[in-house]
């Protein structure tokens, strides 16, 4: 279950709480009462870096390593285009 945080608008409170993705957002700030509870956007507490276990595990042969195919790929047609802008701004 994630951990959602709120801000007070009265009184400034920041609140932190563990609910279901499907409950409803608090309203009621534990502090004062009032309910001004409002929802902070935040960073997840997880972070997914490496090479994926997609892309290591699961891609077949001719699939694999898609990204730095497209890369090469479109360093390639860069490079003629560059070629080209160089030879008619040449003219």
């Amino acid at each position: 279950m994630p951990i959602y945080e709120y801000v007070c608008g009265a009184c400034g409170n920041a609140h932190e709480a563990l609910q279901k993705i499907s409950d409803a957002p608090l309203t009621d700030c534990p502090a004062c009462g009032q309910s001004s509870l409002k929802k902070k956007v935040s960073a997840p507490a997880f972070r997914l870096a490496g090479s994926g276990w997609y892309e290591t595990d699961f891609k077949t042969g001719a699939k694999k390593n898609l990204a730095n195919d497209s890369k090469s790929d479109s360093s390639g047609a860069s490079a003629s285009a560059t070629s080209a802008s160089s030879t008619t701004s040449s003219d």
